[in-house]
């Protein structure tokens, strides 16, 4: 697997996240980002639950160019 960085969020309290990559292998995001809170993570598994291998991470709006970016719209 081979990551390419594209971005974090610039507006980070400590630099470090939310951050995405494009997995150079696949085309997969690979996305670092804040734990959800006990209230969201309760609506999102009413409407589907989350496996225990899976997790669900928030990213702010103004994200949103580098995720373009990743998927070849940037």
């Amino acid at each position: 697997m081979a990551l390419r960085f594209i971005g974090k969020d610039p507006n980070s309290p400590n630099t470090n996240s939310p951050t995405v990559w494009v997995d150079e292998a696949d085309g997969s995001m690979v996305i670092q980002g804040w734990k959800l809170d006990a209230e969201s993570t309760a609506e999102v598994n009413a409407a589907a639950p989350i496996p225990d291998h899976e997790t669900v991470v928030r990213i702010p709006a103004r994200m949103a160019p580098f995720l373009k970016e990743a998927m070849g719209d940037g």
